[in-house]
C-alpha cells in the first residue's frame, strides 16, 4: 500500500456520522441512497485522480472501482458516461462503433461540471442525479452488469462505496429518470 495515500481501514456502513468538512453534494448523494433505501459501504480516503490509486481501495471493499469516462461526440452535442472494469482498456473506435456515434473524445471539465457536478477523478454514475435535463447517456460494459457489487464516488474523490449493481439500475436509475445502454468492450489489445 503506498504510504502517502491514505485510507480510513474502517468499512462503514452508510453516511458519515459526523459530516464536519463534508461537500453539499456528496451529503446530497447520500440522502438519495437513504431515500432510496439503497445499503451501501463506504470507506475514506485521501483524493484519488486515477483509478491506480484506487486498487488499495478495491481491495478493502472487495470490489473492483469501475472506470468511469465522460464522452462526448465531436460536435459536443452528445455526452456519455462510461462504466467499465478500471482493468480494462479502453478502445474508442470499438465503443464509437457500439453506439454509432463517430469521434468520441473526453469531454472537457466544464462538461462534466454542468451536467453533472463533478470534477475531474469522481466522475460516478451517482453524479447522474445531478443530470435533470438527461443531456447525458449511461453506457455500462457487461462486465460490469455482470459483477454482484459496483463500486463509485459519492461525488468526490475522498470516499468510495460499495453498493449492489441491482440497486443501482432498479432503484437509482429509475428515479434519476437514466436508462442505460449495455456496451460489449474487449479485454487486452
Amino acid at each position: 500500500m503506498n504510504q502517502d495515500f491514505y485510507i480510513d481501514k474502517n468499512l462503514y456502513h452508510g453516511r458519515p456520522a459526523d459530516e464536519t468538512g463534508r461537500l453539499s453534494k456528496e451529503l446530497e448523494t447520500y440522502r438519495l441512497l437513504d431515500e432510496l433505501d439503497i445499503p451501501y459501504d463506504r470507506l475514506d480516503h485521501d483524493p484519488t485522480a486515477t483509478i491506480e490509486a484506487c486498487h488499495d481501495i478495491d481491495r478493502l471493499l472487495g470490489i473492483e472501482i469501475c472506470k468511469n469516462l465522460f464522452l462526448c461526440n465531436a460536435q459536443k452535442t452528445k455526452f456519455y458516461l462510461l462504466m467499465m472494469p478500471g482493468a480494462k482498456k479502453f478502445r474508442t473506435a470499438l465503443l464509437s462503433k457500439q453506439i454509432q456515434s463517430a469521434r468520441l473524445s473526453f469531454a472537457g471539465p466544464e462538461y462534466m461540471e454542468k451536467y453533472l457536478n463533478l470534477t475531474p477523478g469522481s466522475v460516478t454514475i451517482l453524479g447522474l442525479m445531478n443530470d435533470k435535463e438527461n443531456r447525458v447517456q449511461l453506457l455500462i460494459d457487461e462486465d460490469v452488469l455482470s459483477h454482484p457489487d459496483l463500486g463509485c464516488h459519492p461525488c468526490i474523490n475522498t470516499s468510495s462505496l460499495r453498493l449492489k449493481t441491482a440497486d443501482i439500475l432498479e432503484k437509482f436509475l429509475p428515479s434519476v429518470h437514466h436508462d442505460y445502454i449495455p456496451v460489449s468492450l474487449p479485454w487486452g489489445e
